[in-house]
């Protein structure tokens, strides 16, 4: 960070206007010309004319709001604009110019404070103090200048941060003392107390170094009696309910760190249980404080929990009597109501997760305990996901607890003797786990998510979500339930039979209710004994049927169809072990393939493909009963089964057939089911390459290559099922497949030459293109799943670089296909070191041309970018030789597209460019010729760049990586494992010397606004913590919060000493561990008194 005054000069100011002049004369002149006076610091500021800028900021439009944004930051970014604040406060009727000069204010407190004269610092602190206290002191003022004085309020926090303890000590003694002169400003002062303690408690990672928030903190510790006092004082004397509220929210943000001592050993859990929890203004802040109070988890101060508990449930069953319908009350309440019931949930979660055990020892409590869990189960029921989800976290902690201690199933065949094998916590809660298993069968939430896209090619398609919200809430209910079905799969069983008993006879018939009951039915298959299963699931499904055909309209039908397909779906184990119900669920599901009512297709395929992965075997062996596998019956009326289907519902029907076929082991049957499998496929593809080998222009036709892409899509989801021994079908299409590839790429090229990039966008463009892409598809699909490395490099690779390679180097950039980056990566990785000889030719076709497209920027191409370098990382990790045996200036080339990688913005290439240049530092330390020449080489140039990456602010998700890699850089030149000089100048320096050095110049060029002495430490950190990742990292985030400010002479609060003799140990203690492992110190290292 430097200061460079001249950037921000009048000048500046005085270009931008004119270019904005230029951009839009006449009425914006006066405005342009006035500007410049704004910046020259001789003159008085003009008032007036920074509020007009400053509304035109906030109303302008177009230019004119361009030009006020860039004068108001050229403004602010001048290091004396903040000797213009006090002017602004006190002169501008305009709050957002007020607001506007705070911030200039924060910039300066937490930049530069350290390098401004200290008669400067105090003033700037007596008038922020005069400035709160002035607006602070009357209550109409308060309420009325309440966000002014909220920013004012962060200002002196800022300041605290800066001057607390050590130039301002009777910081603590003041604000108490001043808060008990007057409540409106004792008001305040809580607001400042509770802000410096968010400051220092919650977000001080990352925004101060760890010694100086481990300082303020024990600071806050040690002088916290006088603020307790003050907060005790005002709970027991103050009539003020405002004043109230904002102690009782203060000592909120306090109770997460203060000495457990003043929560447990002084009256205050009495005082907010009967002073504040049922009175409702302060209960729900009360429940909050009750809740952090709950979550503390130590030992000693058992009683006092037992008291919190139970003054707590008292003091609730007042407020709100168990007989109270909370779902209704929910619904009806207001909002801070409907808050009191969410805290609520989570004071008792908190509380009974850490503590249920204490409470269960006391028999005299367990009806308090019931009574807590009553409550719970009404809460659950409340129609708010977020309150459920609280409620759910807990349910499914206390079933997982009671289930692992005694892992048993009670057995409804000993429903006689049930009890007294019952484990005792078991017997406490079962009365209430009825009612839970109740609330979850009637809440279950959607088992999956299928949202309906259009994909890059322009085609509709159905997209199984993976991790939205209500799939999570349905992973979470459905483990919770199995939990409650493995304690007692009776209930379970008793329950949703009454309940599919109510859809039957009517009473509770609805959509949704059906939908609820069948989706918790489906999620606990496996859950209970097979037989027990067995005659649960006959009654369900025998029920279903009933309703089925007493319900009339397609829509109840359909509804309930989709539901009975739902359900066998789950339950694979019952299906393997009765082929007649197998079979004829299997021919139901083809009859549904027929019903064109809307989502019956789809579900129908869905189920099928649930069903032949899970039972895949019996359809190719041949059943009791049976003349052949039923596969072989499936593959005979394969046409008329899918003759009603949409092709991607076909895709999805041949993918699981594929299922099937891949069960086969003899492989002469399984060759003959693969040919008779793919024969309908292949018949519309030969007569379509006999067409085209007539006339290649029909492969222009939009028809014929919107078949071609299905035909590919056919295969690509029979390949995926089928595995390896798909590679009789591969290769009966493959060079056709190629030739077809290489001609639609010539195509798209010469409809690019001819019309321009635009026409990329046209539909026949586009279905060419996925031509293009199937065919890399099934290939690379077809390889991470072959298991024959040796024959797929000999027979398929050659055509496959043959036909795409050259294809893709002479394409223009718009046509060059992603996927082709992507099927080499797959390749490289499944192949390993089989492919290493035709590496280079890869590079040469792909390498530079796609640098050349992804060199300029950071955004464009982020297809090509992410599998470009998913390549080069597949070449790094296996064919690493490879990389090694390319000329010099490829190499280069090679190691500066990673350097690009890493400094990426899009998370994904730079985590992946971290990754490579980590395995690439690895892999040439194992090859002892390629290493001292490449450190030599390379060395510093890597640092450097990891370095300028360290401490830029936008990269620090990547920290953790970079903390490995600069550690193990580090850890080399420390271990002398590099033995050949660095630098070109360094003599007889060591390296270790030679690399200090170079790191502390770097870092001085870069912020010359450091000390050296920061600098020096943090040099010695880098290589004293090398070994200890996590605290390498926090080291990092240290000098990351040193580089925002100008640290001027002043660095004690920055503890350098105290931070100096901690890394003096550290590398005390990394010596301690290393003497321990004989030999691993080098003899001439050892110090005398150890060499005998």
């Amino acid at each position: 960070m430097t200061s460079l005054p001249g950037l921000f000069s009048s000048e500046r100011l005085i270009a931008i206007c004119l270019f904005t002049q230029m951009r839009s004369p006449g009425n914006m002149t006066a405005l342009t010309e006035q500007a410049t006076q704004l910046l020259d610091f001789n003159q008085k500021l003009d008032i007036n004319l920074l509020d007009t800028v400053v509304k035109c900021l906030y109303n302008g439009e177009g230019n004119q709001q361009r030009m006020a944004q860039e004068v108001l930051t050229t403004l602010k970014e001048h290091p004396d604009a903040w000797t213009r604040v006090d002017t602004i406060l006190e002169y501008s009727n305009n709050q957002q110019t007020k607001y506007y000069a705070l911030q200039i204010l924060e910039t300066v407190i937490k930049t530069r404070w350290k390098v401004l004269p200290r008669s400067q610092c105090e003033g700037i602190k007596k008038y922020t103090v005069g400035l709160i206290i002035k607006l602070s002191s009357d209550a109409k003022n308060l309420e009325k200048e309440k966000v002014y004085l909220g920013k004012l309020n962060m200002i002196l926090v800022q300041i605290l941060k800066q001057e607390w303890p050590k130039n301002w000590p009777s910081f603590i003694g003041d604000i108490v003392g001043a808060s008990r002169t007057n409540e409106s400003l004792c008001q305040n002062n809580m607001h400042i107390l509770k802000l410096l303690s968010e400051e220092v408690f919650d977000f001080s990672s990352g925004q101060m170094t760890q010694t100086k928030a481990k300082h303020l903190k024990d600071s806050m510790c040690n002088e916290f009696s006088q603020i307790f006092q003050l907060c005790q004082f005002v709970m027991d004397n103050s009539d003020n309910p405002t004043l109230v509220g904002s102690t009782l929210e203060t000592l909120l943000r306090f109770l997460n760190w203060i000495p457990l001592g003043y929560i447990f050993e002084t009256k205050l859990i009495t005082t907010l249980i009967y002073k504040f929890l049922n009175v409702p203004m302060f209960r729900n802040v009360t429940l909050k404080c009750l809740t952090e109070v709950a979550g503390v988890h130590v030992n000693q101060y058992d009683e006092q929990f037992v008291v919190l508990f139970t003054l707590t449930m008292n003091q609730l069953k007042q407020i709100l009597p168990l007989e109270t319908d909370l779902r209704d009350a929910y619904g009806n309440g207001r909002d801070d109501e409907q808050n009191f019931i969410q805290n609520l949930s989570l004071f008792l979660c908190t509380f009974l997760k850490e503590h249920s055990q204490l409470i269960e020892r006391k028999t005299d409590l367990h009806t308090t305990l019931m009574e807590a869990l009553k409550y719970l189960v009404l809460i659950s029921e409340v129609d708010e996901t977020e309150i459920f989800k609280i409620c759910l976290e807990y349910w499914n902690s206390l079933a997982s607890e009671l289930y692992r201690e005694s892992p048993f199933s009670s057995s409804p065949f000993l429903l006689g003797q049930q009890n007294s094998e019952m484990p005792v916590r078991r017997q406490l809660y079962n009365p209430v786990l009825s009612k839970v298993r109740r609330v979850m069968i009637s809440r279950m939430a959607k088992p999956e998510e299928v949202l309906v896209v259009e994909n890059d090619q322009g085609e509709v398609v159905r997209e199984f979500m993976k991790d939205t919200d209500s799939i999570n809430l349905y992973k979470n209910m459905r483990e919770t339930l199995v939990y409650l079905t493995h304690l007692d799969y009776a209930d379970t069983e008793q329950i949703m039979t009454e309940k599919l008993q109510l859809q039957v006879n009517g009473q509770e018939w609805s959509w949704k209710n059906l939908n609820t009951l069948c989706w918790a039915i489906g999620s606990i298959s496996g859950a209970m004994h097979e037989e027990d299963e067995k005659r649960f699931l006959v009654t369900v499904i025998k029920d279903l049927l009933g309703l089925c055909e007493q319900k009339r309209g397609k829509d109840n039908k359909a509804i309930i169809a989709s539901n009975i397909m739902y359900v066998v779906g789950q339950y694979p184990r019952f299906l393997r072990a009765h082929w007649k119900f197998l079979k004829t669920v299997v021919n139901k599901l083809f009859e549904f393939m027929h019903e064109t009512h809307d989502g019956v297709q789809d579900m129908a395929c869905d189920t099928f493909i649930k069903i032949a992965q899970k039972c895949r075997r019996h359809f190719v062996q041949v059943q009791v009963g049976e003349v052949m596998p039923f596969i072989e019956e499936i593959l005979n009326s394969i046409n008329t089964i899918i003759c009603d289907l949409q092709p991607q519902q076909v895709h999805t029907f041949y993918e699981a057939v594929g299922y099937m076929i891949s069960a086969q082991t003899d492989t002469g049957v399984q060759e003959h089911l693969i040919e008779k499998y793919m024969l309908l496929p292949n018949q519309v593809w030969d007569g379509i390459i006999q067409q085209a080998s007539k006339n290649v222009d029909v492969l222009k036709e939009p028809e014929i290559v919107k078949q071609l892409g299905s035909i590919l899509k056919t295969n690509v989801r029979a390949c995926k099922a089928v595995g390896h021994p798909f590679v009789l079908q591969l290769g009966r299409i493959y060079l056709d497949m190629l030739n077809i590839y290489k001609c639609m790429s010539e195509n798209i090229s010469g409809a690019i030459a001819a019309n321009g990039e635009m026409v990329t966008k046209q539909p026949l463009i586009r279905s060419m293109r996925t031509v293009k892409k199937e065919t890399l598809k099934l290939i690379s699909g077809w390889v991470s799943r072959s298991n024959e490395p040796g024959m797929v490099v000999e027979n398929f690779i050659p055509p496959l670089l043959d036909a795409v390679l050259g294809d893709y180097a002479r394409n223009v950039p718009a046509a060059r296909e992603p996927e082709v980056l992507s099927t080499m990566a797959t390749t490289v990785n499944k192949l390993e070191g089989h492919i290493t000889t035709e590496v280079p030719k890869i590079f040469d076709a792909v390498f530079e041309c796609t640098l050349d497209m992804i060199n300029k920027n950071f955004e464009e191409y982020p297809e090509h970018r992410t599998n470009f370098f998913l390549l080069l990382q597949a070449v790094n990790s296996h064919c690493f030789p490879a990389l090694l045996a390319i000329p010099p200036m490829q190499f280069k080339l090679v190691l500066d597209s990673i350097i690009w990688a890493f400094k990426h913005t899009m998370r994904n290439v730079a985590d992946t460019g971290l990754n490579i240049l980590y395995g690439l530092l690895q892999n040439v330390w194992q090859n002892e010729q390629a290493a001292q020449s490449f450190y030599q080489t390379y060395y510093t140039d890597v640092l450097q760049h990891v370095l300028s990456v360290v401490t830029d602010t936008s990269h620090t998700a990547g920290l953790t990586m970079h903390a490995t890699i600069l550690a193990y850089m580090f850890n080399l030149v420390e271990q002398n494992k590099i033995t050949v000089p660095l630098t070109p100048t360094q003599g007889t320096v060591t390296n270790e010397v030679c690399i200090k050095e170079f790191t502390a110049n770097l870092l001085k060029v870069a912020f010359p606004h450091l000390q050296d002495a920061q600098v020096k430490l943090f040099v010695t950190g880098l290589f004293s913590l090398n070994h200890d990742i996590p605290q390498f990292k926090e080291h990092l985030r240290d000098f990351l919060v040193q580089i925002k400010e100008f640290a001027g002479d002043d660095t004690t609060d920055l503890y350098l000493e105290e931070r100096e003799t901690s890394l003096r140990q550290a590398v005390e203690e990394k010596r301690k561990i290393q003497m321990a492992v004989p030999g691993i110190i080098n003899p001439h290292d050892m110090p005398e008194e150890m060499q005998d």
